[in-house]
Order: structure tokens, then sequence, then C-alpha cells
């Protein structure tokens, strides 16, 4: 709908009229019924995202099947808006606001979306109050587009994209992001604390982590390293290295190699992050794994997550006793992983610390477990 909103009223979104300009800017009585917009999110969303913007809104809920009223009622409403308004300011509110009630984007959110979202918003998003949750449902829970849209629309010192306000707007409008963010926002989080300026992403995959350290100037030199020449291509695709500033290209390498042998190119980092690699290597191998990184590379600290195997029965589409990934040799629980985590920090003078990242379960505890490992 945004994009046909875009292509059919081009000109008036834009506040161009060749014929008639002196009309541009005059605010008429408008009035846009969306019949059937999915609304994802609490009761009352069109209110909160329509209403600060000077508009009267009515929503009308519709049922999954009317002939059987049993079923209860889908997410689907018609929804209308009403104001005196400058056409170009609703087709813009509209553009922006219609894909944040869906929370669907069926494809790879990139730099591109935070342009248009700036482009089509900075006239009246910064004052909005719910700015971080549309800025968050706009972009995908991409946290480091989120956190420069905010810092382009409102300025850094006001962004509360990772403060307490923002955090409660999202409790209240929104699920819960989902564990992948979390994972990575609690890494980034570990790196940030640990003040590492040069950090080493091992087994970095398609470039998720890195995406978010690089999008942080404390990161001043940032490698990835990955066993996969397939998964490095898509990494260097998806950051777009060869559009890079030279300042942003010149903290980014890439590099291929594995985890069984010494490698020099380790060596020297403030920082290593093992985000969601262990699990993938055959038990018999750890051993190498472990001479590698804490014994040869050995960094100031090492940040590691590993799936939680307790709370596989959390996941109602895994049969019990499989795996998560196709692809794992083992998966841990909290008491396995402890144990292993204490043997090699004491064998390589490193100290250990247990976090949980998602729902901390009282019984099983939380999906991924992390250890942050510090040298002595």
């Amino acid at each position: 709908m945004s994009v046909a909103i875009s292509k059919v009223f081009r000109s008036a979104m834009s506040g161009i009229c060749n014929d008639r300009p002196e009309l541009v800017n005059r605010e008429i009585s408008l009035t846009a019924r969306i019949d059937v917009l999915p609304v994802r999110g609490a009761d009352g969303l069109a209110n909160r995202l329509f209403e600060p913007l000077g508009y009267e809104v009515e929503t009308i809920r519709h049922q999954l099947d009317s002939e059987f009223e049993e079923w209860g009622e889908s997410p689907y409403h018609s929804v209308t808006i009403h104001g005196t308004k400058r056409l170009s300011d609703l087709l813009t509110h509209l553009y922006v606001l219609i894909p944040v009630f869906d929370n669907q984007k069926h494809y790879f959110v990139s730099d591109d979306e935070l342009e248009k979202l700036i482009s089509k918003g900075e006239n009246w998003l910064k004052h909005h109050p719910e700015k971080d949750f549309v800025a968050r449902r706009y972009l995908k829970n991409r946290p480091s587009l989120v956190r420069q849209a905010m810092a382009r629309l409102v300025g850094d010192e006001e962004t509360s994209v990772e403060g307490v306000s923002g955090d409660q707007q999202e409790e209240r409008l929104e699920k819960p992001m989902s564990l992948n963010d979390q994972r990575l926002g609690a890494v980034v989080a570990a790196l940030k604390a640990s003040q590492a300026r040069q950090v080493i992403d091992l087994g970095c995959g398609e470039g998720k982590l890195l995406r978010e350290l690089l999008s942080d100037w404390q990161f001043e030199r940032i490698v990835g390293m990955d066993v996969s020449i397939r998964s490095l291509e898509i990494a260097s695709k998806r950051l777009k290295l060869d559009r890079l500033p030279p300042k942003q290209a010149e903290r980014l390498e890439l590099i291929h190699g594995s985890l069984m042998y010494r490698d020099k190119r380790f060596e020297g980092f403030d920082a290593a992050a093992v985000v969601e690699v262990i699990e993938h290597l055959d038990p018999p191998r750890l051993a190498a794994f472990e001479r590698v990184l804490f014994q040869d590379a050995k960094p100031k600290t090492i940040v590691l997550t590993t799936p939680n195997s307790e709370y596989n029965v959390m996941w109602e589409a895994l049969p019990a006793g499989q795996f998560r990934h196709s692809d794992h040799r083992f998966e841990w629980t909290r008491e396995e992983f402890q144990a292993w985590a204490n043997r090699v920090a004491s064998e390589h003078g490193y100290q250990v610390r247990f976090l949980p990242i998602g729902n901390d379960d009282p019984t099983v505890g939380s999906p991924t477990q992390m250890g942050v490992f510090d040298r002595e």
C-alpha cells in the first residue's frame, strides 16, 4: 500500500502541483479510510499513532468469519482518519505508518529503508510521542538502523532507543523483539562494557553482529572470520563493503579461516565474539578450539553464547530430543556449559561470569546462555 501511494500520488505526496502551486500548502478537510489494515499490537494502536498528528480516529475490528462467530476476532481493522491537513502531510503519514501497523516487511531491511523513513518523517516524526516505536517497527527492529534514525531525527542527546522510555513503549505496544536481536544486543553490550576497541567476530556468518559493531565508533578495528566462503560473500554484500565511506571501510575486514588451527591473524585483539558457534563443532574438536582461542589468540575478553538445551521444552514446534538446528553437534544444559567454561577459564588464566539472554524461566532458564571471559 505504501508503494502504491508513492507511485500513484507521487507529486501530491511531494507537494508539487504545476497547475495550481498556491494550493499545495493549503490545509483542507480530509478523510482517509483504510480497508483492511492488519494491526499487530495492542488495542488502541491506531489512536496512539494517528491522534498525536491531529486526526480523529475510528476503528472497526472484523471477525475472522461472520458465519462462525465462535472463531472470534481477527487482527484486521477498518481504520478511518479525519483531519484538516495538507494533502502531502496526510499521504506522508499514511506512507510511513501503514507498514508500522503490519510489522511484517517481507524483505531485507537495509539503509534504503532508513533513508525513506528520514525523508518522509523528518518534519513530524521527531515530535511524535511514539517515535521510538514507529522507528523500531518501520526498520523491523534493526537496532543499528533504529539508533541512526533516532539520532538523525531528534539528536543523540534525546535518543531513548536504549533508554527506559523506549523499553516501556515497546513492552506496552509490541511483542518482545526476536531472540536473535536480544542476543546481538547482549553481545554488543558486553563488548562495549569491556572497553574493547579492536574486536574479532569468530564465526561471523553473514555479518549480523559486524553490522552492529560497525555502527558504534567505539570499535576502531573490526574483523569478521568464517570458515564459509559463501557466508563471507553474503556478509560483504549485506554490509556493502564496496560502497562504505573510506573511514568506515578501513575499520572492517573479512577473513577466511578456521577455529581448528592456530592463526596469527586472530591475535592482538581486545575482545573476541563467538556467537552461536561452538555447538556446530564436533565434541572431540573442542580441545583444538580451546587452544586456538584461549591459549594462542588469548584476547583480553571473550564473549561466547550457545543454546541452553533445558529451554528446548518451551518450543512447541520442536520435537522432544531434537536440536534446534540440524547442524548442531550438541546442545548443553546450563550446568554443562558452566562446567566447561569454568574449566577452560581456570586452565587459561581467565575469570568467567554467566548471563541469561531471552526470557529467563525460573525452571528451565533462558533460551540462550552467555559466558563473558576476562583475562586475569
